[in-house]
């Protein structure tokens, strides 16, 4: 009997071990997309400081590809041990599975959310020469000239192309939608005259606007962004159901302890407030921003409806 137990409470010792070891060895990061792009830089931003915190290295691995598809299948294959993580977007938890016939992973079961790390609200932008001053210009423009005015993105599916879908239908305007590879080339032929507008996020197009080259006609999140202070919020603009941004979090395999999820959770929430992270706050218009898991979880799942809807209203599909 004594031996029994003595096995037993070995056995239990034994089960508590990895959780409170946790971390014993080092933490990869997978970004999704390539290096140099915003996802990995604030991957490697965020692991640099939650590695000082946990005692173990926080290697972040690019895995581009499919619209994020790929490194987020390896994500949801890995062992829920926590030391496989991923820098997630919009597109792969909220997007992706309504615009790839095919999909490597089940965003709404792949993942065990950890918290948000970062939010990015879009702009409508402009050309100035189109003399638009406001967002009822603008709308006023395309309901007298439906399907006229060209509106560029970085790419069928982007963030930029469903923000700028949601804006149409919001607005319940018809304008020509023309695709790029990628925001620079858009960016490039609205400064240049060939397009009249394009929807994006602030850093591709912060110094634009700043220079006077091209006009922000509104923010699509509920504050006013520091760097941008005069131009107005959507609701502010007359068309407060334009709300659109990019966000950035952290998030697990399905199946990772609710012990770790907890210590990442707050590993996450004290990196972000350290000073090496306020380089990614003012000119890039994000905003840096730690939640429970339950919240992250609300908000995919809010964003999974409000973009599926969208898709399927537009009819876009990947290319």
């Amino acid at each position: 009997m004594c031996a029994l137990a003595g096995g037993l409470m070995l056995t239990a010792l034994a089960s508590a071990v990895p959780a409170q070891a946790y971390p014993d060895r080092p933490i990869r990061i997978i970004a999704p997309f390539p290096a140099g792009g915003l996802v990995d830089v604030l991957a490697r931003a965020v692991g640099e400081e939650m590695a000082k915190s946990l005692g173990q290295p926080v290697i972040v691995e690019n895995k581009p590809g499919a619209g994020g598809n790929l490194g987020a299948a390896m994500v949801a294959n890995a062992a829920p041990d926590g030391y496989t993580l991923m820098m997630t977007s919009p597109g792969i938890q909220s997007i992706n599975q309504f615009l790839y016939k095919e999909m490597p992973y089940d965003a709404a079961k792949a993942f065990a959310p950890i918290s948000l790390v970062a939010d990015m609200p879009m702009l409508v932008i402009v050309n100035p020469k189109t003399g638009f001053k406001t967002l009822k210009d603008l709308i006023a423009a395309a309901k007298a000239n439906p399907d006229k005015l060209n509106f560029g993105s970085a790419g069928v599916g982007t963030t930029g192309h469903l923000g700028q879908a949601l804006f149409v239908y919001a607005a319940d305007i018809k304008v020509k939608h023309v695709p790029y590879r990628g925001a620079a080339p858009a960016v490039n032929d609205l400064i240049g005259g060939h397009l009249d507008g394009v929807v994006d996020n602030p850093p591709i197009v912060m110094a634009h606007i700043k220079s006077g080259t091209l006009t922000a006609l509104a923010v699509g999140g509920p504050t006013r962004l520091a760097a941008l202070p005069d131009v107005p919020t959507a609701a502010e603009a007359g068309l407060p159901a334009w709300q659109a941004s990019s966000w950035f979090g952290l998030v697990a395999p399905a199946g990772t302890s609710p012990e770790i999820i907890k210590r990442l959770q707050a590993e996450v929430a004290k990196a972000l407030k350290q000073p090496s992270m306020q380089r990614f706050v003012g000119e890039s218009g994000m905003t840096l921003i730690s939640n429970s898991p339950e919240a992250f979880e609300t908000l995919i799942v809010a964003e999974r409806k409000k973009w599926g809807d969208i898709i399927k209203a537009a009819k876009i599909e990947a290319n």
